[in-house]
């Protein structure tokens, strides 16, 4: 039996669990883990500035791409609490991330030795499982574990955390015997799915809401041939955007109280029976008042993990199923009704929902100077084609931009949902950068996103690894601005001052091309509308030319108040601006001009 020390032996389980790229900080107590990373070769690391954004680079590369799972890896301590954000974001969206921590050996662990923080018990409620291992030959099953739970179920994140002298201690393990343990994902039956169809075939103006759980199934394919089949619209969540293509006729836009479409909602509320696939029923997509979301309309819900039927509302009908699993009998049941011309002719409310979709846009085009930040959208939708992955967190940037840019596939809109922390979107647009290296990579940031983490630029520098950071600038904490408008106070949250070392900018506050270029990235900055398009080219140009992360300032108006309901309830939105198809403003074009 082949003898190795137990930090060697969790390395060659993660190669046979498919791992091939690593985020991290190195220190004492995780050294051992880092000389068996070295030695054993096949895993790429790439050295983050802050362990929070190796945890969120982590998590850009798991979303990339079906079958990833991102590690993250930090010292004992602090390096652990400071993945806990990334955690909290990995299990709000279902995203399967695994984090190694160091530990300060087993004698001392209870005895406040340095940095020795009892960080499991810390991530229990942020993971599906946080251990602390105190066995060496425990390793191999703790990791192999940790794969199978990550996979099993709801995906999720795990925390293993290592003391340094388990790290150290050789143990019997044997790499060519290892065997990934089998995934368990629940599966709908015939008679389920025939029972949920029955609902559809009962209703006159059907939905179809589809959720991330699509997009974690490598699903989207079944869910357009199911609605095709059907002739059924579909509404994407913010988390399911790109399982159906925006310019698809059956697409009938996101709804909420947020991220939402005027021709969204407003088909939302025509609709009589609502099938959510894979969707958690989120707030921001349902509002608060679930009385109008519910009202006169029947549901079915199928989910992969049953405690989430029932827990916002309940359903006319539950199963729990994984999405993939669940859509291949939809499909086949589908099929055999369609060949015996039982499926009802959805044309008129299919065309109803389109006509919508045609005059409810909302205008994006304005020649403002300072900008207005939906121009900046149009401009992006020109620029950056179909192939474009997009990465945002949160705020009124990301916001507009679920309203206004226009996605096309599956993981081309990755985005920070449920936890939404500020400082996300840069190493997030890293990690998807690293995991798709030839891809068309654009993140979205407000001015006080990109602040929170703006170190983890120079990891694209040294790393070389390039996107293009849309960056729209109001010098404004602007969703909180919006929100305070409602409590009469505009209160600490205001970030423009006069920088003495730029002038040139008046008030603008932060240079950002001057700290984009001082951690070895490439800016650009922009202040009149007509400027946009050759800045987004030139930033394609610089990224492919330097392979760095290129920079794209937008200066905005200090104040634009982006649509949504104050109230939370998705039939109470209030609209900030005229509808795009009113006399003199032409309707914003579905597919980009590329």
């Amino acid at each position: 039996m082949p003898r190795m020390t137990a930090a060697r032996a969790a390395v060659e389980i993660l190669k046979r669990e498919g791992v091939t790229n690593a985020f991290g900080v190195p220190g004492a107590a995780i050294n051992p883990f880092y000389k068996a990373l070295e030695q054993g070769g096949g895993i790429d690391h790439t050295l983050a500035r802050h362990v929070e954004g190796a945890s969120h680079m982590a998590e850009g590369y798991t979303r990339t791409h079906p079958g990833n799972i991102g590690v993250c890896i930090g010292t004992s301590g602090p390096a652990g609490t400071d993945m806990i954000t990334g955690l909290y974001s990995a299990i709000g969206d279902s995203i399967p991330i695994l984090c190694i921590t160091g530990q300060a050996p087993t004698s001392v662990i209870h005895k406040e030795d340095f940095q020795a923080v009892d960080i499991a018990s810390i991530a229990k409620p942020v993971t599906k499982a946080a251990t602390t291992v105190l066995e060496a030959a425990q390793v191999p099953g703790v990791f192999q574990q940790a794969f199978h739970l990550m996979r099993s179920g709801r995906p999720g994140p795990v925390l293993i955390d290592l003391p340094i002298d388990v790290q150290l201690t050789e143990i019997d393990f044997d790499p060519e015997t290892y065997e990934p343990l089998p995934v368990y994902k629940p599966a709908a039956t015939r008679a389920q799915i025939e029972k949920a169809i029955s609902f559809l075939l009962e209703s006159e103006r059907p939905l179809i809401v589809a959720g991330g759980g699509i997009i974690s199934a490598d699903a989207a394919g079944l869910l357009v041939e199911f609605a095709e089949l059907t002739n059924t619209p579909v509404i994407p969540t913010l988390m399911g955007w790109g399982a159906i293509a925006d310019d698809h006729d059956l697409n009938a836009g996101m709804v909420g109280v947020q991220t939402s479409h005027r021709y969204g909602n407003a088909n939302f509320l025509e609709s009589d029976f609502v099938l959510g696939i894979g969707n958690r029923w989120a707030n921001r997509h349902t509002g608060y008042k679930l009385d109008v979301y519910t009202k006169g309309r029947k549901f079915v819900h199928v989910d992969i993990e049953p405690t989430q039927i029932g827990k916002i509302f309940a359903p006319d009908y539950g199963i729990a199923s994984d999405a993939k699993a669940a859509l291949e009998l939809f499909v086949q049941v589908a099929r055999e009704l369609k060949a015996e011309g039982r499926l009802p002719d959805r044309s008129a409310w299919v065309a109803s929902t389109r006509e919508r979709k045609a005059t409810l846009q909302r205008r994006t085009h304005f020649d403002n100077v300072p900008m207005k930040p939906q121009r900046v959208y149009e401009e992006m939708n020109r620029a950056f084609g179909p192939e474009t992955r997009y990465v945002t967190t949160i705020g009124l940037s990301q916001i507009a931009g679920a309203q206004m840019l226009h996605v096309y596939k599956p993981r081309h809109w990755i985005n920070c949902g449920q936890a939404g922390p500020l400082g996300w979107t840069i190493p997030a647009a890293l990690g998807v950068a690293k995991a798709d290296p030839e891809a068309q990579v654009v993140a979205l940031s407000g001015d006080y996103d990109f602040q929170f983490m703006i170190e983890e630029l120079a990891v694209g520098a040294q790393h070389r690894i390039p996107y293009v950071h849309v960056l729209v600038n109001n010098s404004y904490l602007g969703l909180i601005r919006q929100a305070q408008a409602g409590l009469d106070i505009d209160f600490q949250v205001n970030l423009e001052f006069e920088n003495i070392n730029s002038p040139e900018l008046g008030v603008y506050g932060v240079d950002h091309v001057k700290v984009a270029e001082g951690l070895g990235c490439k800016a650009i900055r922009v202040t009149e509308p007509d400027q946009l398009l050759p800045a987004f080219e030139e930033a394609k140009k610089l990224a492919a030319e330097y392979r760095v992360p290129v920079l794209v300032e937008a200066i905005l108006e200090r104040i634009t108040n982006i649509s949504m309901s104050r109230t939370m309830d998705i039939s109470d939105i209030t609209e900030w601006e005229e509808l795009a198809t009113e006399p003199g403003h032409a309707p914003t074009a579905v597919r980009p001009l590329v």
